[in-house]
């Protein structure tokens, strides 16, 4: 029995030193080492020897079995290596080649002025609102009545607001105020605060008006706030988003919520105070509406204007995009056209 397992392990190293690929070496394995092999016959045929010979046939069929699967292994790894190479050879990558240009997309523009917008104001000490201060679906206690809106004013005309037909009272908020207001009714001076988000409208679409569009206002409420204050406020605010002084007056206007209340126009960016279409021959543009907080809406939200007073103020971000970068269409911010959108 010893000679007969000597032989099949002179067989196998010779049969595994001539395979030519792994399928002939997978043939090999299974003739060696199956169950169903010579040499595995010979390890159940063990019984049958003289039990003083068992321990020695025994240890020989096991050590020509490992021989025999460590040089199997050993030329798997080597058939491996070679298909490894073959495959790294055929998919190499030259790096000195130029990449391929990926097309990348842009900030909205809107996106971009808002993020301006916000950042300029917190380097001048306001707050960004919490989000659930601001909702975009709200009813006509926030959006109108604490704002000190009369119940006969234009703006809750349904030509002007839109209406939920399937409850009361509930609109597409028409400004961002109702921010505000939430904002004081749940927080007590000194506040000072930013809220942007969408306002709708309903407007006949055109170059200049949208029923969908974006606002950012902006409430200072502590002691001896003045008028004064919000003067310099909103100057230095010009100045760091057109990035130098410019002409500003402040005009007489009426806001329901703010008194006394006033537009801020700034000088002309394309002709400079000349007179041009974009101005109507004005020279001034208005960029946005303010003025003190109406002792009527701090009484509303609890804050005594006996002690303290505040102003606000609002601004359309489409409208300072528009002045900032030249646009003359608003509907180009809504309508996805790439070629618009890459020059941003």
């Amino acid at each position: 029995m010893e000679e007969k397992i000597l032989q099949i392990k002179k067989e196998a190293l010779t049969e595994i030193e001539q395979v030519k690929n792994q399928k002939e070496l997978d043939e090999i394995r299974n003739k060696y080492l199956s169950r169903a092999s010579e040499l595995n016959n010979l390890k159940k045929g063990l019984k049958d020897v003289a039990p003083e010979l068992r321990p020695k046939i025994g240890a020989l069929t096991n050590e020509v079995s490992k021989e025999i699967e460590a040089l199997v292994n050993k030329k798997a790894e080597e058939f491996y290596q070679i298909e490894l190479n073959k495959k790294l050879e055929a998919e190499k990558i030259d790096v000195t080649l130029p990449s391929t240009y990926e097309p990348y997309g842009h900030i909205h523009p809107l996106t971009k002025t808002t993020n301006e917008i916000v950042e300029i104001f917190e380097m001048l000490g306001f707050s960004l609102i919490k989000n659930e201060y601001s909702p975009e679906v709200e009813v006509e206690k926030y959006n109108f009545d604490l704002l000190n809106v009369p119940k006969e004013h234009p703006a809750r005309d349904v030509q002007d607001t839109f209406y939920s037909k399937l409850a009361k009272n509930v609109i597409l908020r028409s400004q961002t105020s109702n921010a505000q207001v939430r904002q004081m009714q749940n927080s007590r001076p000194p506040i000072k605060i930013i809220s942007p988000g969408r306002v709708y409208r309903s407007e006949s679409v055109s170059a200049r008006k949208n029923n969908l569009f974006h606002q950012i206002e902006g409430l200072y409420v502590d002691k001896n706030v003045t008028f004064g204050d919000l003067k310099g406020v909103l100057n230095e605010f010009i100045r760091l988003y057109f990035g130098s002084s410019r002409p500003t007056r402040f005009r007489n206007s009426f806001f329901p919520f703010t008194e006394p209340s006033a537009e801020v126009d700034v000088q002309c960016i394309m002709c400079h105070g000349k007179g041009c279409p974009t101005c109507s021959g004005t020279g001034w543009l208005e960029i946005l509406g303010s003025g003190m907080v109406d002792p009527n809406v701090l009484r509303a939200v609890d804050i005594d204007p006996d002690v303290y007073t505040g102003f606000a103020f609002g601004m359309g971000i489409e409208r300072l995009t528009m002045l900032k970068y030249a646009i003359d269409d608003i509907r180009l911010f809504f309508n996805n056209d790439i070629r618009f959108l890459n020059q941003f």
